[in-house]
């Protein structure tokens, strides 16, 4: 699976759980709230005041760790 801006972050926790650590490192601290977990990457990314620029760069960094990146 290939984590978007559109992708809830329940699935990114459900698909990869060391996602988690990563949205904790940049201040989404929302993440084990139930409410956040029916919004997607860009919404909480938003929500917490980052420009599309900065999404964009989360979604990467996402999807690196998915690949054992970090």
């Amino acid at each position: 699976m290939t984590i978007t801006k559109k992708t809830t972050l329940s699935e990114v926790v459900k698909k990869n759980p060391d996602a988690a650590e990563l949205l904790f490192d940049i201040g989404m601290h929302c993440v084990g709230c139930p409410m956040s977990m029916g919004e997607t990457v860009e919404q909480g990314c938003q929500a917490h005041g980052m420009t599309d620029k900065q999404i964009d760069e989360i979604v990467k960094k996402l999807n690196a760790t998915k690949k054992g990146k970090k």
